[in-house]
Order: structure tokens, then C-alpha cells, then sequence
């Protein structure tokens, strides 16, 4: 069994929504990830089942590794379908905001979110929600919104409305938000609902190899690449890795091809805090991620280092300057941190 996490009232004040709801959107985040497109095709293949209609809108394209699952090629790109969106979006009943807890999240579609007549409900697990929806649905402490979703259509009385295409979805975004299973996964609930979802009929084994065994060539030799360049901070328990816009050229870098780099350097023996530094190929910046483990918290220092956020183990950020600068910003942050770090245990 699982525990009530959700607050009832939440739940009962979207099943009165859902009842006169015929059309619903559900957006989610700039650069949806395994668990913005997890959770937002779970939910949409449930609403299907009940005969609404729905769309998934994200701001911008996904990794062609996430493309394989159950009603990916109907997601639509805000970037490329601005139009079509902004009219689904202001005629939309419910808007369903899934997996972030901004509206800057979700780029130039957050002005047609908040001007949209429609009732608003907010499902995510990061900290700090702003109050843009009438229902929030915000835990931090749940390993990824895909969970979050789960319990919530369970909780409203349909899992057996929940099909082996919405299952695999919803297993998708929970495996991807915690690498594998190896980080923000110690709940033993998560290993319930996998239980649960299994009983649907998804192969986990073939779905782990979809998303992380079906990469080109070019992103082997690019890993290579990366590591070879690796900086290690022993004094500090932690690694550095990294990726210019010409390096990623040099390798014919598609989006998804660095997904899951930052994790490689927890691998080397004491180091406790991984981080990824990746020269944005359209906008004028670095994308920072962090990786942790143990008790160190990643997410502190994102905040205080590079205007981010995120989970103990698993954060990110951004840096406006060169690569260079943000390397020197990052070993400033090392400094910073150093007792923690050291004082932490791979």
C-alpha cells in the first residue's frame, strides 16, 4: 500500500475539475527530460482512456533517445507550433503543469500559460513552487513527478485505467529522475509502484535499454572525449567535466548526446560531487549540472554559485561568461565548500 502523500483535498478538487473537463494541456519544462516527458505522457494516456482530449506541449525539442515511447511523435513544440499551441492552450479546460515550479521553466509558452482562462494545476517535486495554479501538488521529498502522477490518478480510483503504453511512460520518467535507480531512490514506495507498473505488462529491462543503449557512435567517442579531459579536485572530493559549442560540433553533437555524463566521475573512488559545464549551442550560455552523493548537497550550491537549484544529489544552474569563467566559478565554489566536501563520504 501506498501512503497518502497527496493532501485529499487536492485530490478531490481535481476530480470535480476532471468530471467537466473535454479538452486538457498538459506543458512542461525548457529541454524536457526523461521525467517531463514520462509524466507528461503517463497523465496524457490516462486522460485519453477517459475520453478527453489532451495534447502535450513542450517548449522545445527532446532527446531522440526519449522518442521511441507511447505518444512522443504527437507532443507538440511550442518553438515550432506557436500558433497552434497559444489557441489549444487558451481553449484548454485544465492545464496540467508538470514537472516545474516556474513559469520562467517554460520559456515564452509561460505568458500564454498564465493569460489562459483555463483551471490550472500544478504537479512537480522541486522546491520553492511559485503560486501561478489554483491546485499545487508540490513534494520534494518524491523522487520524480512521474511517481507524483501515479499516485495521483491512483489516488482519484484508476489504476486499472492505467494501460501497459501509460505505465511504461510513467516508469520512463521515474527510472531517468534517479539514474537508474542509483540516487534519490531509498523509498521503498518507488520499488511498490514498479511492482504496480509491472503488473501492467512493461518490460523494465527493455525500456532501460531504449534509453540508455541506443546512443550513435558519435556519442561514445564524444564520452571519451569529455573524460579524457576531466579535471579531478582530490583536495575536494569532486570532478569536472566539460563541453565547448566547437567540441560539440567536432563530434556532431544531437541533443540528449552528453545525458548522463555528469554521473561518470562519481564512479572514481572518493569523489562525491560530479559537475558538467556545457556551452548552451542557442543561447549565449553554460548549462550547469551537478551530481552528489551521500549526504553533500549539490543543490546549495547551485543556488549560491550559479542562480539554480534543484535536489540534494541532483541540481543544475547557469553561468553567463566564457567556459573559462565558469571553471574558475566552480573551483570557487570548491573553496567554498571545501569542509563539507571533505568532510563527506563517497
Amino acid at each position: 500500500m501506498l501512503s497518502k502523500i497527496i493532501k485529499q483535498a487536492s485530490i478531490d478538487h481535481f476530480a470535480k475539475w476532471f468530471e467537466r473537463a473535454e479538452q486538457i494541456v498538459i506543458v512542461s519544462h525548457v529541454s524536457p527530460d526523461g521525467d517531463a516527458v514520462g509524466s507528461s505522457l503517463g497523465l496524457a494516456h490516462f486522460f485519453a482512456s477517459q475520453d478527453k482530449q489532451v495534447r502535450v506541449i513542450v517548449p522545445n525539442a527532446f532527446p531522440d533517445f526519449l522518442k521511441w515511447m507511447p505518444g512522443s511523435k504527437d507532443i507538440l513544440q511550442y518553438d515550432r507550433h506557436k500558433k497552434l499551441a497559444d489557441r489549444l492552450i487558451a481553449e484548454a479546460d485544465i492545464i496540467c503543469c508538470l514537472d516545474f515550479n516556474a513559469l520562467s521553466r517554460i520559456d515564452a509558452m509561460g505568458t500564454a500559460v498564465q493569460a489562459s482562462p483555463a483551471r490550472k494545476i500544478l504537479i512537480d517535486h522541486h522546491l520553492n513552487p511559485e503560486d501561478f495554479c489554483k491546485i499545487i501538488i508540490s513534494h520534494p521529498e518524491i523522487s520524480s513527478t512521474s511517481e507524483l502522477v501515479f499516485r495521483l490518478i491512483c489516488r482519484m480510483g484508476y489504476f486499472d485505467d492505467i494501460s501497459k503504453e501509460g505505465a511504461e511512460c510513467i516508469y520512463t520518467g521515474m527510472m531517468t529522475d534517479t539514474g537508474g535507480f542509483t540516487y534519490n531512490s531509498n523509498d521503498r514506495e518507488i520499488y511498490f509502484i514498479i511492482g504496480e507498473l509491472l503488473s501492467k505488462g512493461i518490460d523494465k529491462d527493455a525500456i532501460y535499454r531504449k534509453v540508455y543503449n541506443t546512443y550513435s557512435e558519435s556519442r561514445l567517442r564524444l564520452m571519451g572525449y569529455v573524460l579524457s579531459q576531466m579535471k579531478v579536485y582530490s583536495a575536494c572530493n569532486a570532478a569536472m567535466i566539460s563541453l565547448t559549442k566547437k567540441e560539440q560540433s567536432n563530434f556532431h553533437y544531437i541533443r540528449g548526446d552528453s545525458e548522463g555524463f555528469v554521473n561518470i566521475p562519481l564512479s572514481i573512488k572518493n569523489v562525491v560531487l560530479s559537475c558538467f559545464l556545457r556551452e548552451d549551442t542557442e543561447k549565449p550560455m553554460i548549462k550547469v549540472s551537478l551530481r552528489s552523493v551521500g549526504s553533500f548537497p549539490c543543490n546549495k550550491l547551485a543556488a549560491e554559485f550559479f542562480n539554480g537549484g534543484g535536489h540534494l544529489n541532483a541540481s543544475g544552474g547557469e553561468f553567463y561568461g566564457t567556459m573559462e569563467e565558469a571553471r574558475q566559478r566552480f573551483e570557487q565554489a570548491l573553496e567554498s565548500y571545501k569542509p563539507l566536501l571533505t568532510a563527506s563520504k563517497a
